[in-house]
């Protein structure tokens, strides 16, 4: 799209900022996807969420549509092929369009202060998991560069020690609690704390931010 033909889209006066959109969200039915998915429908979205387990998407659809919500549901393997194709094809399905792609795969720069303590700590609990999700931050920049000529725009979110059961698990492991308790803000951030940087990078209000990584930590050390 050439500069000359760019003009910047607005909401209407008191039209939602995702009004009509569509939205699919991976991993959705508890936790940090969940109040993603609740609101980018609670901003206007039509949103398709996914899990593996039927009951737990039946659960999250029966309770976002008693919050009067436009949601749907399936049960998804992101990592299968076929079940992909399904997702993408029930969203067309039912929707007729895809707007927006969310997928649930937290990056944690939490860790970071750790790097500082013991090797123990590196090995037994934290290395492996944190390496693999810092990865994310590179196929990030990676897809925006490759998507950018399609008008796709691809952002991740860096999520400190949100209050998941992930984060109880670690909380449970005393050498690790002692050292996160000081951190950032002095408590854990909720689910619903990061939905609604993910909902503004899904607006035209974020039409020209592209290829980031944005940290939701609280102010914790660290970094990406």
């Amino acid at each position: 799209m050439s500069q000359e033909n760019y003009q910047i889209k607005s909401s209407a006066k008191n039209q939602k900022p995702l009004q009509d959109k569509v939205a699919i969200v991976t991993g959705s039915t508890y936790g940090i996807g969940f109040a993603i998915a609740r609101r980018l429908a609670q901003d206007g979205a039509h949103v398709l969420l996914c899990s593996r387990k039927t009951e737990n998407v039946d659960k999250a659809v029966k309770q976002l549509k008693e919050e009067g919500l436009s949601i749907s549901g399936i049960p998804c393997h992101v990592g299968n092929e076929k079940d992909r194709e399904k997702l993408v094809a029930t969203a067309l399905d039912i929707y007729g369009k895809i707007d927006i792609l969310v997928c649930n795969a937290a990056v944690n720069p939490f860790v970071g202060p750790l790097f500082e303590t013991t090797e123990e700590l590196w090995n037994k609990y934290i290395g492996p998991y944190s390496i693999t999700k810092t990865s994310l931050h590179g196929l990030t920049n990676m897809l925006a560069q490759a998507l950018r000529f399609m008008n796709i725009r691809v952002n991740s979110l860096a999520l400190g020690l949100i209050n998941t059961s992930f984060s109880k698990v670690i909380l449970k492991t005393p050498d690790i609690a002692s050292k996160l308790i000081p951190l950032g803000v002095h408590r854990m951030g909720e689910p619903e704390e990061c939905a609604g940087i993910a909902s503004f990078l899904c607006s035209e209000d974020a039409s020209y931010i592209n290829g980031e990584n944005i940290g939701v930590t609280g102010g914790m050390l660290g970094r990406l």
